[in-house]
C-alpha cells in the first residue's frame, strides 16, 4: 500500500492536495488537529482511501505517540510522499508582537517540518525512495510587513528544504518547496481581494486544486532529478 500523509489535510489547500494524492493511488493519511467534521469530509471526498490522524503538528509529544505509533504498526505500509501543509498566522506588527504570537507561529510552520520530517525519513532512506514536499509561502520568498513570525518560520523551511535535499538525493528522496501566493482559502478569507488582485499580473487569487496539481508534480517519479527547489504558484505577484 503506498502512502501519502498530508498535515493541515482538513481544509483548503490541505484538502485539494489529500484529493490529488488519492487520486494518484495512494492511501492518504489526513493530519488534523482539531475540526474532526472538516477532517471527516476530507475522508468523504477521497472515497475512503485513507484516515484520519489527529495530532497537533506543533506538539512534538503528540507527533511522537500518534505519528510514530502509526509508523510502528505499519512496518509494510511505508509513507512514501510527506506534505508539511499544516500551518498557521497571527499577525501583528513586531513592535507589539508578543512572545505567545511569536512561539506559536515558529512551533506551528517550522518546528513541525523538523518533528514529522524525522520520523518518516528512516523508513524513506530504508525504501530508498520518498518525496518531501513543504508548502510554504510567498511571505518566506518575500518578507510581509506585519508578519515577520509567519515570514521567519517560512524563510527557516525554505533553508531546510535546500539543506535536507543534499542530505538524502543519493537514497532516492526529493525535497522541494512550494509557495503559494493568494489563494483562495480560509487564511485568505478576510484579505480585501479586490484590492489585491490589481497588484497580481494574473490579476486573481489562486485555487486550492492549482497548489495540489504542482504537489502532484513534486510527488511523481518524473520528478526525481527535481529536489531542493522552491516553486512559486502565485499569478506572477513575486518570482
Amino acid at each position: 500500500m503506498k502512502c501519502a500523509l498530508v498535515t493541515g489535510g482538513s481544509r483548503g489547500i490541505g484538502r485539494a492536495i489529500c484529493q490529488k494524492m488519492a487520486g494518484l493511488g495512494y492511501y492518504v493519511l489526513i493530519n488534523y488537529k482539531s475540526n474532526r467534521a472538516e477532517a471527516e469530509k476530507t475522508l468523504a471526498l477521497i472515497a475512503g482511501t485513507g484516515e484520519l490522524l489527529q495530532f497537533d503538528v506543533a506538539n512534538k509529544t503528540q507527533i511522537q505517540n500518534v505519528l510514530g505509533n502509526w509508523i510502528e504498526n505499519n512496518q509494510n505500509n511505508p509513507i512514501e510522499i510527506l506534505v508539511n501543509n499544516a500551518g498557521i498566522r497571527d499577525d501583528s506588527l513586531m513592535a507589539w508582537m508578543d512572545e505567545e504570537q511569536w512561539e506559536k507561529v515558529l512551533k506551528t510552520n517550522l518546528d513541525s517540518f523538523f518533528y514529522v520530517t524525522r520520523l518518516v525519513l528512516n523508513d524513506m532512506m530504508a525504501q530508498k525512495y520518498g518525496r518531501i514536499i513543504n508548502v510554504v509561502s510567498l511571505s518566506g520568498l518575500k518578507g510581509l510587513a506585519g508578519q515577520t513570525n509567519y515570514s521567519a518560520a517560512k524563510a527557516g523551511v525554505i533553508g531546510a528544504t535546500k539543506a535536507l535535499a543534499q542530505e538524502v538525493a543519493r537514497q532516492g528522496i526529493t525535497v522541494n518547496a512550494l509557495a503559494p501566493g493568494f489563494i483562495k482559502t480560509d487564511m485568505t478569507e478576510g484579505l480585501d481581494e479586490k484590492e489585491l488582485k490589481a497588484l497580481i499580473p494574473a490579476k486573481r487569487f489562486g485555487l486550492p486544486e492549482e497548489v495540489a496539481a504542482a504537489a502532484a508534480f513534486f510527488a511523481s517519479p518524473e520528478a526525481s532529478y527535481i529536489t531542493g527547489q522552491v516553486l512559486s504558484v502565485n499569478g506572477g505577484l513575486y518570482t
